[in-house]
């Protein structure tokens, strides 16, 4: 007997029907399924007694790559129902398609994605002919609602057009010969028997001529056989983490509402079809729609539902429908329960996500149609070594409480910090069940308690098994995620920050010298010195004085830091710009000046190197004037570079011949780095011939016009707002001395209103002078 190959839908009741029928007729020796090889050792866990959806979750993770899948299950599955029947008619079954980590799957997130992308050109030769909106709507018409007779043709004669019009790519090709390669092993297994093939209909014509031909291999593999006359189950390469594991599974994350695609949209409808038939999947979902929006306050009466019922049934026979398809339903209810104008298209029209702003009688009927059913699978499924060690971490600690139990943990104490690390671990793994209401922020945020609440635990057993795709322990885990995180991650300083402030709750434990070096890279390749100024600072603070989390003096800190200052002294020196302030990038070289005075044996480059670019960027007059005197003041602050003059009064007279706006940016920079040079003593390199800064200043100041000193002054005032109010006072009293003037130094800092203001009053009242004298008006002494 040679193979019957049936090309399916995937999640089609339509389809699902069509395989249990099929197996009933023909009795087959062999049952061949689309799915997952490595899983036909464990197909009894499949068949265990779980509450479907379930998926087949997968993983795969080397040095160079890492890749999840799922292959998703549910009653209405062909290939559940293929696997369940055929087991029930006594044939041996098997999955036939190849591991989810080889690299025919690269790209991909989910094993039954149909390749509707490749063949839409047919597909809307289709939608038009039969004056149809989408492929999904085209589905029902030809296949859902229609009669089971001449099923089989059908499909395959749709499955032909599409194929006949796609170019299979490498992947499907590797695939498919690999199925092909199942198939003739099959068929020589049965003898006389015959052999059932159930794959997506993509796949379908190509497998009857590969299975038919005879060809070996394909793609540069070679499919041989193993001792027991089937294919080999390629295995992962050496050194690399693979696994398959059970999941739960949920409608919602079936639905193409939500994002999914592949199969079939509205799982919730389409299990009602395959449970009672389109008819009371039909008035299921009238009486469901209305009684949601009645929950919502929405207005429905039994008038809209007999419009609604009607209209359907109208759009049904108009159509030319025998029995009515999710489109008739869901067209009837909008046009008997939507009286707006609508400013988007109807999503079922096409597969478009719900988005915010949506209409309330839209949103009930997609979640109608998506249902809220929550797969659960059988106490004695295997589990990976991950959700044990979770199981017992919680237990271990006190924190596997009720739905309702809060947790306040003192992270002074060491028991409190311990609890606090295995819930940031699960946090970070995306483990629902722990929500964090307080604590602190970032790493010098001056808090030193946290709170956590237990909330609901819906999706928490499916979210545990995948984490276990990342390693066997908590710490493990979480540390591979964070790797992964900051390698996947944009080059932002957000980005890093999170993730590195993450890396120190969690703790350094699992830490792996991997995610030391992605750190480490991670932070050679921000853009922007004022963000990754903050970074720097951050770490540098934790590094230099964090007694809470344990990371002072540790290597995680140590790598960033080291980095960090490196790739903003390159940034700097690089930096381009006009005039002004900017106070990110000022605060980011404050960060390097201190790293390098306080934490100079973790950086890679000496301390004069680093004054040696400081002096660079500080003569650089293509450099921004800001950064230039926070060049210089860096330089001041690291100490002196042979043969080089360094004179701040100087310095300060040479800036002021650009102007008083170039004067004040300048002087905001210096002023960052270097506050005592003012309130102190400077002069030349050696401390001879000290002369204060003040009181260059206050000569040059006061020797400017008043229309330049009326210009200058907000560049001067944010100059001078680095000080704090002690050091403001001090120089007030310096220059009350200067003018032999005895008194309060507050007199200088306190006005009755705003300098600016005062100072736009004085220039006010010196042009209405200057009119009135220009017309010889002269005002009354």
């Amino acid at each position: 007997m040679s193979a019957v190959f049936l090309g399916v839908r995937h999640h089609s009741p339509a389809c699902a029907r069509l395989v249990e029928r099929t197996v009933g007729e023909l009795r087959p020796a062999q049952v061949l399924i689309e799915g997952p090889a490595e899983m036909n050792g464990r197909l009894d866990e499949l068949l265990l007694g779980h509450e479907l959806p379930v998926a087949v979750f997968s993983h795969y993770r080397d040095e160079e790559r890492a890749a999840t899948s799922w292959a998703p299950l549910c009653d209405y599955s062909p290939e559940w129902v293929a696997l369940r029947a055929g087991r029930a008619a006594g044939a041996e079954v098997r999955f036939i398609d190849l591991p989810a980590w080889h690299p025919a799957f690269a790209e991909r997130t989910n094993r039954y994605a149909d390749a509707e992308a490749r063949y839409a050109e047919a597909t809307e030769r289709l939608c038009r002919h039969f004056a149809v909106d989408s492929s999904d709507a085209l589905w029902d018409r030809l296949f859902e609602v229609e009669p089971a007779e001449g099923l089989t043709e059908r499909l395959d004669a749709y499955f032909a057009l599409v194929r006949g019009d796609a170019e299979a790519d490498a992947g499907d090709r590797a695939r498919e010969t690999y199925m092909a390669a199942w198939v003739r092993a099959a068929v020589d297994a049965a003898g006389d028997r015959p052999v059932l093939v159930v794959t997506g209909g993509f796949h379908q014509p190509a497998l009857r001529a590969l299975a038919g031909s005879g060809e070996p291999g394909g793609s540069g593999d070679d499919w041989e056989r193993g001792e027991d006359g089937w294919p080999r189950v390629p295995a992962p390469p050496d050194g690399a983490m693979a696994g398959s594991f059970l999941v739960p599974y949920s409608f919602r994350q079936l639905d193409a509402f939500a994002g999914y695609q592949s199969g079939m949209p509205s799982p919730g409808y389409y299990q009602r079809v395959w449970e009672a038939g389109p008819e009371a999947a039909a008035d299921g979902l009238l009486r469901v729609v209305v009684e949601r929006l009645r929950a919502r306050k929405f207005p429905v009466s039994t008038a809209d539902l007999i419009a609604a019922r009607s209209l359907a049934q109208g759009l049904t026979a108009l159509r030319g429908h025998p029995r009515p398809a999710r489109i008739d339903v869901l067209d009837g209810l909008a046009g008997a329960l939507i009286t707006d104008d609508l400013d988007r298209p109807l999503p079922w029209t096409g597969r478009d996500t719900m988005t915010a702003g949506a209409h309330p009688a839209v949103v009930e009927m997609v979640a109608a149609c998506g249902g809220d059913r929550t797969g659960r699978l059988h106490p004695g499924t295997p589990a990976p070594p991950l959700v044990h060690d979770v199981a017992a971490q919680l237990a271990g600690l006190a924190l596997d409480g009720g739905p309702e139990a809060t947790y306040r943990l003192d992270l002074t104490d060491a028991a409190g910090l311990e609890r606090s690390r295995t819930l940031h671990r699960l946090r970070v793994l995306g483990i629902p069940g722990h929500v964090r209401t307080a604590g602190p922020a970032h790493g010098v945020d001056p808090v030193f308690t946290e709170r956590w609440e237990a909330r609901s635990v819906a999706g928490r057993e499916a979210a545990l098994v995948e984490a276990g795709a990342y390693g066997a322990t908590l710490a493990e885990a979480a540390a591979v995620a964070l790797t992964e995180r900051t390698r996947a991650g944009s080059a932002e300083a957000d980005h890093l920050a999170g993730a590195l402030f993450d890396a120190v709750l969690c703790g350094t434990d699992g830490l792996s010298d991997q995610l030391l070096g992605e750190l480490a890279t991670r932070v050679r390749e921000l853009p922007m010195p004022g963000p990754l100024g903050e970074v720097l600072a951050t770490a540098l603070g934790l590094w230099r004085h964090d007694r809470v989390f344990g990371m002072a003096r540790g290597p995680l800190l140590g790598t960033v830091i080291d980095g960090s200052t490196e790739r903003l002294l390159w940034l700097l020196e690089g930096a381009r710009g006009s005039s002004g302030v900017d106070l990110p990038r000022l605060r980011a070289v404050v960060a390097v000046r201190d790293a390098v005075l306080h934490a100079p044996e973790l950086l890679s480059l000496a301390r004069e190197t680093a004054a040696g670019i400081a002096w660079r960027i500080a003569g650089d007059p293509e450099a921004p004037i800001d950064l230039r005197g926070a060049a210089f003041g860096l330089r001041r602050s690291l100490g002196q570079v042979p043969g080089a003059a360094g004179d701040p009064a100087e310095a300060v007279r040479t800036v002021a011949r650009a102007g008083t706006d170039a004067l004040g940016d300048w002087l905001a920079g210096l002023f960052a780095l270097a506050r005592d040079e003012v309130t102190g003593a400077v002069g030349s390199d050696d401390g001879e011939g000290a002369e204060s800064l003040i009181d260059v200043l206050d000569g040059l100041v006061c020797a400017l016009p008043d229309d330049e000193f009326l210009s200058g002054l907000p560049a001067l005032r944010q100059a001078f707002a680095f000080f704090p109010p002690r050091e403001r006072d001090r120089i007030a009293g310096r220059l009350l001395e200067r003018r032999g003037v005895r008194g309060s130094s507050r007199s200088l800092l306190r006005t009755t209103a705003d300098p600016l203001l005062i100072a736009r009053a004085r220039a006010l009242e010196e042009s209405v002078s200057r009119l009135l004298d220009r017309y010889e008006l002269e005002a009354t002494p």
